[in-house]
């Protein structure tokens, strides 16, 4: 349990750069870019650099452990951070890319702190431990859009109090992993069974389910979360209404992960996505009815419990579907693999939501109807998946 208080307290105090990057990101890059389709490609680098580091982040905590793994990260940001604030000090599009690219080094290590929950917990526990330190993003949800209030005005520069703090965040988070005891992993031991290869673990049905469903979840979640801000604004409300309506939905990311575990323990992870999958739609559905605060509101709400239901059941799915000695190569293909879908997604969200159809309207309208062929997808993958022998 320890290791698991651990993990939810830097999901808390560490997890809370996220949402107020993706708060300003997106205003900050139509501020700084030169077209304004460029907008969101400060939030498509963080995740590519996520998607990037995924791999090598997970060799890296195979062979060292996950503590050091975690330091990386929370070093990663803060670097990303500090390079970020000295783009938007020299008023420099280019520079601010580069910081955001290296925050994805702090996004791909936050992605592990699900995966090390489970390392030390029993069969029976896993689900919720990983619902646990899911649910300390909480607190980060509260926490990060208050900071964008609080620092936002602090210099002349816009923003760049904002990113000063997120530096100083990741300074004083890197202490908590100092508290983290989880075991090495075993030298390889060359007689030993090495796993599957990774062209072996995608001819698994359950996997390449599991992933194509954490997939979706996780880029339509972020496709229309990337241009909420944009819309808000551009809609004629304030940044201080943008950064509840994203505080809302970051706590609805969280909140049902006090009970999706025990969800999932009891109908099981793919029943679980479904329901994802559907409140989804929801939420592109809401969306699509209106442009007032009202409606901003409640459709990024469910779009965050559909993300939370959708993404944990399927990670639950993928934690079930490996063998130990697989999980460094299983944990860093899925999030390669889905942060890569991401980085996609976000980068087409600027591109939706500013030059599709020449108003903010259109814009919203076109990113909500962009949810609906891979909501089809990966309905269709469950029921692929449920067709399958039990043998497969």
């Amino acid at each position: 349990m320890r290791n698991v208080w651990v993990l939810v307290a830097a999901q808390a105090i560490l997890g809370s750069q996220m949402p107020m990057i993706f708060v300003v990101g997106g205003l900050a890059g139509q501020m700084l870019a030169p077209n304004p389709c460029l907008a969101t490609l400060p939030i498509s680098l963080i995740v590519f650099g996520s998607m990037t580091t995924a791999p090598w982040l997970s060799a890296a905590m195979q062979r060292f452990g996950r503590q050091a793994g975690f330091a990386i990260g929370a070093l990663g940001g803060a670097s990303g951070a500090a390079i970020a604030a000295y783009g938007l000090w020299i008023d420099s599009f280019l520079v601010f890319l580069l910081g955001s690219y290296l925050t994805g080094i702090y996004m791909s290590a936050q992605g592990f702190y699900r995966f090390a929950a489970a390392d030390t917990a029993s069969d029976r526990f896993r689900p919720k431990a990983i619902s646990y330190v899911m649910a300390g993003g909480l607190a980060s949800a509260v926490m990060g859009p208050q900071l964008v209030k609080l620092t936002n005005d602090l210099t002349i520069v816009p923003f760049f109090g904002i990113y000063l703090t997120v530096v100083a965040i990741n300074v004083v988070g890197v202490l908590l992993f100092l508290l983290l005891d989880i075991p090495k992993p075993p030298p390889p031991d060359n007689a030993a069974h090495p796993g599957r290869s990774r062209a072996a673990l995608l001819r698994d049905p359950r996997i390449v389910v599991a992933i194509i469903c954490a997939m979706v979840s996780y880029a339509l979640m972020n496709l229309v979360m990337t241009s909420t801000p944009l819309a808000v604004v551009g809609c004629g409300f304030e940044q201080d209404t943008a950064a509840d309506i994203v505080s809302a939905h970051v706590l609805a990311m969280f909140v049902p992960s006090f009970f999706t575990g025990h969800l999932i323990a009891r109908f099981g992870s793919t029943n679980i996505v479904a329901l994802g999958l559907f409140i989804l739609a929801g939420a592109g559905g809401v969306a699509l009815m209106g442009v007032d605060v009202e409606h901003f509101y409640i459709a990024l709400i469910l779009l965050g419990v559909g993300w939370n239901f959708g993404f944990i059941g399927a990670t639950a799915m993928l934690q079930a579907a490996h063998a130990p000695e697989e999980r460094g190569r299983v944990q860093g293909l899925n999030d390669m693999l889905v942060f890569g879908c991401v980085t996609v997604a976000s980068l087409a969200s600027g591109g939706l939501m500013n030059c599709s159809g020449g108003s903010v309207t259109a814009g919203w309208t076109a990113v909500n109807l962009a949810m609906i062929p891979f909501l089809a997808l990966a309905g269709g993958a469950l029921i692929w998946l449920a067709l399958q022998p039990r043998d497969a």
